[in-house]
């Protein structure tokens, strides 16, 4: 690869204030920070630079050109500290191609391609630091740094440029950085959480009940019907009927939601949407999960309900009452109905409840 000047009418591949120490001082840092091996000849023109390998854990995209400032209105101008060894006052850069390949979300921001991170660190601080030069000069707004966990290495360089924790998952932490003044627009990490309990009840007017391993000391010895959470892209109807066949081996069938509790400052300071599903029974032998469950068995309703801490409890008592109602027909709960919507395209589960007003009992699906 050639690095070499241009007449001014076009541009020049650089512009040396100094040609002897500094210009010196500028290679021998960026062959340091960047695995390049170079050679440089005088020219008619001025300065040639000529590489001839690069190793793949350093980075120099074999398409690489430096520009002078003022020669590529795309880039913005840099600071002396976006690579390591120039010198302002010196000489001042350009590195067209040397910006993060990325691309725009459809809200005025840049998402960073996570798959075309450079590995080394050098080359990342330094290409971080001009790309986001060059978003600002271009009005972008919120920038999306993913971060793979092999690459946690990263993770200190993007901090100290700016950018602040969005969320973490097992493989990958997120991050992101907000150009324009005053407050950030982007959408913060998820808020809440959400849990379901099964309500399973046979012809014999039997609970499915469960006693857990793993509790506080205020329910130690309840009785209580099987609870989780949703999956990830998981329905709620499909969680319930998923929880309660882990945890009891029991197959069931959805029927309706009959209540739901939001509540604040749970696990990690989230909000916790609870939705209780009646489920109709398809199977009747318990298979107890060991890894969670201390025991499963059928209880009698009525007995369920006189447990002191479901009778001393607003929050348990109110649940039943709601069951017994839809039992007795005189409540109706949500079931679902799977709409498309053309704002978006996709399949939404959509819950509410019809009643037949000829003799006030609900219509299911």
């Amino acid at each position: 690869m050639e690095l070499k000047t241009f007449s001014s009418n076009y541009m020049s591949t650089f512009e040396v204030a100094h040609v002897g120490k500094s210009s010196s001082n500028f290679f021998s840092s960026f062959r340091h920070n960047f695995g390049v091996r170079y050679s440089s000849t005088q020219t008619r023109r001025g300065l040639s630079l000529k590489t001839h390998s690069v190793s793949d854990e350093s980075y120099l995209a074999d398409k690489a050109v430096i520009y002078s400032v003022g020669s590529d209105n795309l880039a913005a101008e840099t600071s002396s500290h976006c690579i390591n060894g120039i010198n302002g006052s010196t000489s001042r850069f350009y590195y067209r191609n040397l910006i993060l390949d990325a691309f725009d979300d459809e809200y005025g921001g840049v998402v960073i391609d996570p798959n075309r991170l450079p590995h080394n660190p050098y080359a990342f601080a330094s290409m971080l630091c001009l790309s986001l030069s060059q978003w600002k000069k271009m009005r972008k707004k919120g920038i999306w740094l993913k971060l793979p966990l092999e690459q946690s290495d990263l993770v200190p360089l993007a901090v100290k440029e700016g950018f602040q924790y969005h969320h973490a998952q097992p493989g990958y932490v997120m991050l992101t950085y907000w150009i324009p003044e005053g407050p950030c627009m982007l959408p913060a990490n998820a808020s809440h959480q959400v849990g379901i309990g099964g309500f399973v009840i046979n012809q014999n007017n039997e609970v499915l009940v469960v006693q857990e391993k793993h509790c506080s000391p205020a329910t130690l010895g309840l009785w209580k019907i099987p609870t989780g959470f949703i999956h990830e892209a998981e329905e709620i109807y499909t969680g319930a009927v998923r929880e309660v066949k882990e945890e009891t081996g029991i197959d069931t069938e959805f029927m309706e939601v009959i209540a739901f509790r939001h509540v604040h400052n749970v696990a990690f300071e989230k909000s916790d949407l609870f939705f209780i599903c009646m489920l109709r029974p398809l199977s009747f032998k318990i298979t107890v999960d060991d890894l969670e469950i201390e025991a499963a068995k059928w209880m009698p309703l009525v007995e369920f309900v006189k447990q002191p801490l479901i009778q001393e409890d607003s929050m348990f008592k109110k649940i039943v009452d709601i069951f017994i109602a839809r039992l007795g027909k005189r409540y109706c709960g949500l079931s679902t109905h799977q709409i498309v919507s053309k704002f978006d395209g996709k399949i939404s589960s959509l819950y509410y409840n019809v009643i037949d007003n000829e003799d006030g009992t609900c219509v299911g699906k």
